[in-house]
């Protein structure tokens, strides 16, 4: 059976960064993938304005999801302006409504970002909204109200850490060893990000600390390389593993 699965996080790059393979493996089976940002990423340059660099990184997020026959869409939020209001939320509802995916991936609601942390709660907060018709959203779409609430699934933090530190282990790590290349490709596509991350982030090489930290998740679960999940199954949340189900024991595997 084929699902729709939206990966909806806050940044473009973000995805691809700690999601990219998985949704590669899910479009290599034949799933719809849909891979969204809550921002342009308008904060993300010291040397073009705002409306330049977001038009440059939605640019660069469609030519990424294009690699692996993914649609990219932005929800017009801007960086450091993600908050969780009932006008955000609305939005956030109207997205998940238009797309009306099976599977819902995004942000951890522990991470080193408040855009990261604020995304994760409204999308959740949303996933219980989309099935609740008297909950309007036509001031950002005309779609219509789920039929349930559809799965929803944390990817890991940066690090697979939170912004003290501390450890956000996954419940299961997906094997991505055999499309590293084509999530590197992927991430690479955020070309206008290189200089900014190496300033602001100290990051020298974006792809490859992007391969360290996939390396990191994958030896949780004696993998080459590996990104970490957590299926969000709180009260009325469906409990069924289907994002585990879909990729397969041999790719969706528990932690040694």
């Amino acid at each position: 059976m084929s699902l729709r699965i939206l990966c909806l996080h806050a940044h473009p790059d973000d995805a691809e960064i700690l999601a990219g393979g998985t949704l590669a493996l899910l479009a290599e089976r034949g799933h719809k993938v849909i891979i969204a940002s809550m921002t342009a990423g308008d904060c993300g340059s010291d040397t073009r304005r705002p409306e330049e660099i977001s038009d440059i990184r939605r640019t660069e997020a469609a030519r990424a999801a294009a690699m692996i026959g993914a649609e990219y869409v932005c929800l017009g939020f801007h960086d450091l302006m993600i908050f969780q209001d009932d006008a955000a939320r609305r939005r956030v509802t109207a997205a998940l409504r238009k797309h009306r995916a099976d599977i819902i991936l995004t942000a951890s609601p522990r991470d080193y970002h408040c855009d990261h942390e604020a995304t994760s709660l409204l999308v959740r907060d949303a996933c219980f909204a989309c099935s609740a018709p008297n909950y309007g959203t036509a001031a950002f779409g005309p779609a219509p109200a789920l039929t349930q609430i559809p799965h929803l699934y944390f990817v890991d933090p940066i690090e697979g850490v939170d912004r003290d530190g501390v450890p956000q282990p996954p419940q299961f790590v997906v094997d991505v060893g055999s499309v590293m290349e084509t999530k590197k490709r992927m991430l690479a596509s955020h070309e206008s990000q290189r200089a900014w991350l190496q300033r602001q982030h100290r990051i020298d090489d974006y792809i490859d600390q992007m391969e360290q930290w996939s390396a990191k998740r994958g030896a949780l679960a004696g993998l080459a390389f590996g990104e970490g999940f957590r299926h969000y199954t709180g009260h009325p949340w469906p409990c069924e593993p289907v994002l585990e189900e879909a990729l397969g024991t041999e790719l969706a595997k528990a932690p040694l």
